[in-house]
């Protein structure tokens, strides 16, 4: 074994986390080194003591995890930046030794259950007993199983195919390309076929999916909870019927301005392909809206639903390319907005070390992520594929969003170094994104110096309320559904019943053809196969406009707040940043104060943000029947 290779086995078994510019090449030789690896990371404790004291078992898992961290990071990193069954399998003994301990640990934390413990050691305990969105049960048979269950859902998914009846193989379409006939194609019939090819997909998900609910409770169980639904609830500092409620009050203050939406979109709908398959007062038929999950409808703006053809939204495309902007500039063109209002410049192993274009001669993960590698040595990175285009821009200051929450919490412990909850990380980059207005995309010359006519504004408005606010009914259902059935009160002989009736109540969608319980449905959405959960983006959406607000109102901006850029705004950014700092070291409440001034989260910046448009919207629905049954 060479010197170099012996280096890398030393330092993956200690967990340190590895230099990726050579680490790539030697790592596809490597699937026997990590098994090398025998007991706990480097920096980690040997084991629980029994004399061990509530605050010293909090210090112990915080250095623990740590460790592990830097290991399983690593393995991350390259696997997804270098695939090869190697690399999978590496990650997958990191993920592996990772989820086991988080076992142990929560565990041993009932001990102290009844103590008298500080608030600090308290709030980790509990953190720590809720970090696992599938715990596993303490039987190894039963964790083996789950596990197995786990990537043979995910794999089912990944793998899906839909494949036309009486042709061969060629004729098979993946995902991508069922998706591209739902957001370009305009054929009732064609779209119904890419539609149902697709959902068919989930059939084969049923037991599986059946059996990994029922074994995931088990965990949960075993860790004081009722069942998962109710551990996934628990982040949130609060009882699960107290989040319900919270989450249904904010679902009811953007329901008028969505079901206006939906009323101009149905008539729209209507127009195209006949009052007879949109009818009036009904639900829309799902396969219609530009979107595999009827989720997002911005696909179907251009040809169907802007207001108005004419005013068009300058776009940041054509200049992107015609000043030969690279992802390089892209990205620094973001890092300027964050410093320009008091955030540090990203350190010099951000760009050295994070993979911003599509590498030509390797296999990767091209889906835009944010990377908290190594918190001591500020070391964070992104992984995007980039391309000049105005999507793209908007994607790169998004994820330095999650890159700067990494950086202010990156001295507290590490039981802390999270959201304050999960839907604050998503938020923090889309609300630096309603900055990236057309005055500050003209101020740093992406498009021209013009203020948008009335009616652009509208058109504007209108393409961001069909990806923002046509979103929200649909992050809300998903996981209604799943933790309803985690407690139960869903029998799997209603799984999909089910599912259409919350997938009608919430967005007011229908399946374009009968489903049935030999169908799956949930299954055709990846977080269902992938177990993750998703209340993060709902949350996230409302968030990111209170906070979008309340850093207005710190600049001292008085117009619409559709206009508002805080660009350049050291006061916003002050403010802005002492929340960050803040992780997860208190309830989530006390963090949301000390940037709002509030401790509930609250939609009613949403409904503000879309006045212009929630106005076109009721004059444009005059007359017309809206709602569904």
């Amino acid at each position: 074994m060479t010197s170099k290779v012996s280096t890398v086995i030393r330092r993956l078994c200690a967990g340190v986390a590895l230099e990726h510019a050579w680490l790539a090449g030697a790592l596809a030789t490597l699937s026997v080194g990590l098994s090398a690896c025998s007991g706990p990371p480097a920096g980690a404790s040997s084991g629980p003591q029994s004399t061990e004291t509530a605050d010293e078992f909090v210090a112990r898992i915080n250095r623990d995890l740590t460790a592990l961290d830097l290991e399983g990071n690593a393995a991350e990193w390259v696997q997804n930046t270098y695939i090869t069954p190697d690399t999978e399998m590496l990650r997958a003994k990191a993920n592996d030794r990772y989820l086991a301990y988080l076992s142990r640990a929560a565990e041993e934390s009932k001990r102290y259950d009844g103590q008298q413990l500080s608030p600090e050691t308290a709030r980790a305990i509990q953190l720590l007993r809720v970090n696992v969105s599938a715990p596993a049960p303490s039987d190894p048979a039963k964790r083996a199983e789950m596990t197995q269950l786990m990537a043979r859902l995910s794999a089912m998914y990944g793998e899906g195919k839909y494949c036309p009846p009486g042709k061969g193989p060629e004729a098979c379409q993946n995902l991508d390309q069922l998706s591209k006939t739902l957001a370009e194609s305009r054929d009732y019939d064609t779209l119904v076929e890419a539609w149902k090819g697709w959902h068919d997909v989930g059939a084969q998900m049923r037991e599986p999916y059946r059996r990994f609910a029922e074994l995931a409770n088990e965990g949960a169980r075993e860790l004081g909870f009722k069942d998962l639904g109710v551990m996934w609830r628990a982040r949130y500092d609060m009882s699960p019927e107290e989040f319900d409620a919270v989450a249904e009050k904010l679902w009811q203050q953007v329901k008028p301005l969505y079901d206006e939406l939906h009323c101009h979109t149905r008539a729209q709908l209507a127009k195209k392909y006949g009052e007879d398959k949109v009818p009036a007062g009904k639900p829309i038929p799902a396969h219609l809206l530009g979107n595999m999950w009827a989720q997002q409808w911005n696909n179907i703006y251009d040809d169907l639903l802007k207001p108005y053809p004419n005013a068009s939204i300058e776009s940041a495309n054509r200049a992107l390319k015609a000043q030969k902007w690279d992802a390089v500039r892209m990205t620094r063109s973001a890092e300027s907005f964050y410093t320009s209002i008091g955030f540090p410049q990203l350190p010099e192993s951000f760009w050295r070390l994070s993979m911003l274009v599509r590498p030509r001669d390797r296999e990767v993960v091209c889906h835009a992520s944010a990377w908290d590698m190594d918190p001591s040595r500020h070391d964070v990175r992104i992984k995007m594929c980039m391309n000049p285009t105005e999507e793209d821009l908007f994607t790169v200051y998004h994820e330095l969003g999650h890159v700067y929450y990494y950086l202010h919490y990156s001295d507290l412990p590490r039981m802390f170094r999270d959201g304050a909850h999960d839907g604050f990380h998503e938020a923090i980059g889309d609300t630096v994104n309603l900055s990236v207005t057309p005055g500050y995309l003209a101020q740093i010359g992406l498009i021209s110096p013009v203020k948008p006519s009335k009616e652009a504004v509208i058109n504007q408005q209108m393409k961001l309320a069909l990806d923002k606010i046509a979103f929200l009914p649909f992050g809300r259902l998903i996981d209604q559904w799943r933790w309803r059935v985690f407690s139960g009160e869903i029998t799997p002989e209603h799984y999909n019943a089910a599912w259409w009736e919350l997938r009608k109540r919430y967005q007011g969608v229908a399946p374009p053809v009968p489903r049935t319980e030999a169908d799956f449905d949930p299954g055709a959405k990846y977080h269902i196969p992938d177990n993750t959960p998703y209340t993060r983006y709902f949350l996230s959406y409302i968030l990111q406009f209170q906070f979008h607000k309340a850093l207005c109102d710190a600049a001292g901006y008085k117009g619409p707040l559709h206009e508002c850029s805080v660009f350049g705004n050291k006061d916003a950014g002050r403010r802005f940043s002492e929340m960050l700092a803040l992780g997860a070291s208190q309830p989530w409440q006390d963090t949301l104060e000390k940037l709002t001034g509030r401790r509930e989260m609250d939609a009613s910046a949403i409904i503000e943000y879309f006045q212009p448009l929630m106005a076109w919207l009721k004059e444009q629905n005059k007359g017309r029947q809206c709602g569904w049954e």
